[in-house]
């Protein structure tokens, strides 16, 4: 039961960040008011880093700022040493 939430949360959180990569990308080219650089990296750290990348290069946005382009994969990779750590600690055996 949780690990189906957590897969619900990570599913979740990765659609929103693909979602806003896309809403500023729109936004950007409308000289709209955007979405602030925080959120975006604040829904990747929540856990939707590889919605955003997904996002950053399906819309070709945010691709020529060297904070996004290794920003984000940094806090993927964050996220999977985190994930082994865990894994690693026996910790995870609860989800299963």
């Amino acid at each position: 039961m949780l690990l189906k939430c957590l897969l619900g949360y990570l599913a979740a959180v990765n659609l929103v960040a693909f979602a806003q990569m896309g809403a500023d990308k729109r936004r950007a080219q409308r000289h709209a008011w955007r979405i602030p650089e925080a959120a975006l990296f604040g829904a990747a750290l929540l856990g939707g880093s590889v919605g955003a990348i997904v996002g950053m290069y399906t819309f070709h946005h945010k691709t020529k700022h060297w904070y996004f382009v290794t920003g984000m994969p940094l806090i993927l990779v964050a996220q999977l040493v985190l994930l082994w750590l865990c894994w690693r600690q026996g910790w995870l055996s609860a989800l299963l």
